[in-house]
């Protein structure tokens, strides 16, 4: 026997001895041509996703073996031994030489999520905070499936837009789990619902509502009452004008009457003579001074305080109007003595 012989049938030997010192060698290891063997620090090796590890691999040839894998996508291999967990699955690192080859098992854990909720109810404008342990350790990714409704923001923090569904995916290593996120219809209601006034005057509507929606709030009949963004509503003329508010699609109305007023003269006729004046007197329901007018200014004119100032002899009337409503008085105007 030549001494090239020797040396090879003593490292068979030793890598025979070896093999049945590390568990389950001989289902994995196998010499092409009988004498080249290859032996690995490990057979198989669960890791997680984006875990590293170093297989160790030596030839009896005393040749450094190459590394393969047969599924790259799960787990890659470098020149080194050095692998890499890339996604959930199972791929074999092969070590290999010209006359022998051995294999490692390598199964890669799928990655768990586990989120602290997976259905939150929230009224607008509220938020929740979703927390995420990953099984890795890798940061997740926050989605919402439609922001209109439910806004995430990369730290998990879901804010409610408007009522409706939306779904929270939480995305790690390929994995994804889920939270349903329902934003609740609000419960909406007015201080008033019917409210009856005089041209001029403001009512303050004051809305309650579980969102944190701003209100909105319209008149259908801009000619009778307005409505400012905060709820006054003013009376413009004798008339009915709704108010509606709107809170995330939920209205509720309040009826307004704009009231005609009452007038009274105190005297429904009186008699001056010429250049003499007169305060009229009358009550108006609404408070507010309503316009004078004269039937005949040449015999009775009148300004716009209510003082009447007899011109000549005859009869005339003073009319008194304010939105809608009109009364007159009568003047005798006699010649002066």
């Amino acid at each position: 026997m030549t001494h090239k012989n020797i040396y090879r049938t003593a490292i068979a030997v030793i890598c025979m001895v070896s093999m049945l010192l590390v568990p389950d060698v001989h289902t994995n290891v196998y010499a092409a041509s009988g004498y080249d063997y290859v032996l690995l620090t490990h057979y198989s090796k669960t890791m997680k996703i984006g875990d590293e590890f170093y297989l160790a691999a030596v030839a009896s040839s005393g040749k450094k073996p190459k590394f393969t894998s047969s599924n790259s996508k799960v787990a890659s291999v470098n020149t080194y031994g050095k692998i890499t967990a890339r996604k959930a699955g199972t791929a074999t690192i092969t070590a290999k030489t010209a006359n022998g080859e051995a294999g490692c098992k390598v199964t890669v854990e799928k990655t768990v999520i586990t989120l602290n909720q997976k259905n939150i109810s929230l009224e607008n404008g509220y938020t929740a905070r979703l927390t995420a342990r990953v099984s890795t350790g890798h940061p997740v990714t926050y989605r919402s499936s439609k922001t209109s409704v439910a806004a995430v923001d990369e730290d998990g923090v879901v804010t409610a837009k408007k009522p409706g569904e939306a779904v929270i995916t939480v995305t790690a290593d390929q994995t994804s789990v889920t939270c349903k996120v329902t934003v609740k219809t609000p419960k909406v209601s007015l201080n008033r619902t019917a409210v009856s006034m005089y041209r001029k005057k403001t009512v303050k509507l004051s809305v309650q509502s579980t969102s944190k929606s701003i209100p909105k709030w319209k008149t259908n009949k801009k000619s009778v009452a307005v409505v400012d963004s905060d709820g006054t509503v003013t009376a413009v003329k004798n008339g009915c004008a709704i108010i509606t508010v709107t809170v995330d699609g939920v209205s509720k109305t309040c009826e307004i009457t704009v009231k005609k007023p009452v007038i009274r003269f105190d005297e429904p006729e009186v008699t001056l003579v010429v250049n003499q004046t007169k305060q009229i007197g009358l009550t108006v329901s609404s408070g507010i001074c309503p316009t004078f007018t004269s039937s005949n200014d040449n015999v009775a004119a009148v300004d716009e305080r209510g003082v009447i100032r007899a011109k000549s002899a005859g009869r005339a009337y003073i009319y008194a109007r304010e939105d809608g409503t009109r009364e007159r008085m009568t003047v005798i105007v006699q010649p002066a003595k």
